[in-house]
């Protein structure tokens, strides 16, 4: 008897963790938009704003712009900018920023997006980059190479109409 009863608990943990799996599946599926081909324009005008908010974050942090690096990121951003190294929200962020730009020039010399994926008005671009940093205190230059992945959202603050709300860098181990 004590074995029969184990083997149903177990059958009942099989099928409500299946049941759940599949409802979680079928809700998530439901409430998503795929870009089908007739929304590839579309998907194409987003992906192009989507590169010009990056020529634009790239620029502003090359000439060392505060103001315009802020309004490129939601209020309520988060940074992974290392494993212990995490900016939670734009005040945060924007200090770090600050920070380093005191100390260093900051130059983007690669930056290959891999991946931009569109939903929504969410965008998330996955991208290789390199930055030359150099310091202001006339010290030796460095390059800073890493991947990068981060999610963009709708922003009627931001100048290109996205801003950066999450984002992840992940350091190159070369």
């Amino acid at each position: 008897m004590p074995h029969q009863k184990r083997k149903i608990t177990i059958n009942v943990l099989i099928i409500t963790k299946t049941l759940l799996f599949l409802s979680t599946f079928f809700i998530a599926h439901a409430f998503t938009k795929t870009v089908s081909a007739q929304d590839a324009p579309a998907a194409e005008s987003i992906r192009q704003e989507i590169l010009a908010h990056g020529d634009s974050i790239r620029k502003a942090f090359g000439d060392s712009d505060l103001h315009r690096i802020r309004l490129l990121h939601h209020p309520e951003v988060v940074k992974a900018l290392g494993y212990n190294d995490v900016k939670n929200g734009r005040e945060e962020v924007i200090k770090g920023i600050s920070e380093t730009l005191q100390n260093f020039r900051l130059d983007f010399v690669q930056n290959d997006v891999e991946n931009i994926w569109i939903r929504d008005g969410i965008a998330i671009e996955q991208t290789r980059f390199s930055i030359q940093g150099t310091p202001r205190d006339g010290g030796e230059p460095f390059v800073f190479k890493g991947r990068t992945m981060v999610t963009y959202v709708r922003s009627k603050e931001s100048p290109t109409g996205w801003a950066t709300i999450r984002e992840i860098i992940q350091p190159a181990t070369e």
